[in-house]
């Protein structure tokens, strides 16, 4: 029995996975500076295996005036390829529209003449897309220098920020055009569900938002920005992984059936965001692993101030992966400012302890990511990263340095020096940076302004745009 819709909420059952995975289909076609889907032959794609091909080209569109000898999903379109580094600002390029292969038949005249029309159609919707989206472009651009919008809920400003200004002229273009067409295709417990209540909540949440969400969903492919492949890894694993065998070519098939039902190019948004894995910063998106125990946030949101954090630095759990075993090996129970256990010392509270430490160590385990970082800013706790290839969630809006310590592992011998060398001033500045930045961490149902869901929206919206924060 997997986890079930229950009066719009998630109801669960126990599951467990080693990746979250989110994808957004976005083929790319750029002719005279416009982005076009690109109409051609389809190609074979072996994800999870071989993510980063050089040539994806989606299949056409479903019209009712298409002959039945070439039926296939909606367009999906974007500004990216999977090889998104080698596109970026180049938007004087051209690519051939290739016409789709019809079957030969009597009525090749007709054929022909349908096709065309519904060339025409396509283009003509796309490039009314690509220049809402051109003039959004301009609008976050122009934002730096101009003086901030007035937001009644809340107006990004300081060093958390790459860019405050530019983050938040495109969060208010993403609210005012960004359209998500959600496959329809599959069934529970597949697709269309998730879990809502573990390590891996953030899934199904986001799942039951874009499934319930209205504001940035269309049922009109042709005015979508992205196509969302509503899959559970979770699930996955669950329902077609066979325990302890080792063998995720089950898995693999799954997805690639339905990749090869509904379309090819997709951007990848995921926890386990590690760039040695083929993770891309510039195309994929990289998403906060959320630890709800309970389904809410009740009871995880805040803790004391500054003066009322006696320890220094803390961290509990589980040796796996091969940053832990080191962190262990030169702090565990060696050092009362540094608290370092594998197991908590009977009576202690995890929660209480993270709530009075000035920082909370986040080392890796298996995956890069770890759901300690959000835990972290629940608590007021300043977050040490530790970790090799991991690209903290939203990077390309959050200034993680200012409000996070990030160690190589290298430097673990070095810990406390590098933790007491913050002088209390700069320490305060982080504590109050951190406070400030949660809220995008946050999850609510329904979904929040601002919030962790709307912040993984906004991170595929400015890939769809071609638009980096960072550099505005």
């Amino acid at each position: 029995m997997g986890d079930e819709y229950v009066d719009g909420k998630c109801k669960i059952m126990s599951a467990c996975s080693s990746a979250k995975l989110f994808l957004f289909m976005v083929p790319l076609l750029v002719v005279s500076g416009f982005v076009f889907v690109n109409i051609g032959p389809k190609n074979p794609i072996s994800f999870l295996t071989s993510l980063s091909t050089n040539q994806i080209s989606p299949p056409l569109p479903s019209y009712p005036s298409l002959p039945p000898a070439a039926p296939s999903p909606s367009p999906p379109t974007s500004s990216l390829s999977t090889k998104a580094e080698s596109i970026q600002g180049n938007y004087n390029r051209t690519i051939q529209l290739n016409p789709i292969n019809i079957a030969s038949t009597s009525s090749n005249v007709s054929s022909t003449a349908s096709l065309k029309l519904m060339k025409e159609r396509v283009i003509s919707n796309l490039k009314k897309i690509e220049f809402e989206l051109q003039k959004a472009r301009v609008a976050i651009k122009a934002a730096s220098i101009n003086d901030p919008l007035d937001d009644p809920d809340y107006v990004p400003l300081g060093p958390m920020y790459w860019n405050a200004k530019a983050f938040h002229r495109s969060y208010l273009e993403m609210e005012k055009q960004f359209k998500i067409f959600v496959y329809k295709e599959g069934e529970p417990p597949l697709f269309h569900d998730g879990p809502c209540k573990s390590i891996y909540s953030m899934e199904g949440n986001f799942i039951y938002e874009m499934e319930t969400d209205t504001r940035f969903r269309t049922n009109n492919p042709e005015k979508a920005h992205a196509f969302y492949l509503p899959l559970s890894v979770v699930k996955m694993v669950r329902y077609v992984y066979e325990r302890d065998s080792h063998d995720f070519s089950p898995i693999r098939k799954t997805v690639r059936d339905y990749i090869d039902l509904v379309g090819q190019n997709s951007i990848r948004a995921l926890c386990n965001a590690n760039t040695s894995e083929r993770f891309k910063p510039r195309k994929d998106v990289s998403i906060p692993e959320i630890n709800l125990l309970t389904g809410s946030l009740k009871g995880l949101v805040g803790g004391p101030s500054p003066s009322s954090r006696p320890i220094l630095a803390f961290f509990a759990g589980g040796v796996h992966g091969p940053v832990r075993p080191v962190l262990l090996q030169h702090w565990e129970n060696k050092d009362s400012d540094i608290r370092v256990h594998k197991y908590l010392p009977k009576g202690t509270s995890y929660s209480d302890t993270m709530r009075n430490s000035k920082f909370c160590i986040c080392p890796s385990g298996y995956e890069v990511a770890s759901p300690r970082i959000v835990e972290a800013l629940y608590s007021g706790c300043v977050p040490v990263l530790i970790n090799s290839g991991y690209v903290p969630p939203f990077s390309d809006v959050l200034n993680w340095p200012s409000f996070s310590v990030i160690v190589s592992v290298e430097d673990i011998p070095n810990l406390k020096t590098i933790l007491t060398s913050i002088s209390p001033r700069q320490y305060l500045r982080m504590y109050r940076r951190v406070l400030k930045v949660r809220r995008h961490f946050e999850v609510n149902s329904p979904a929040k302004r601002f919030d962790v869901f709307h912040m993984i929206l906004h991170s595929i919206w400015v890939r769809r745009l071609n638009v980096r924060i960072r550099e505005v």
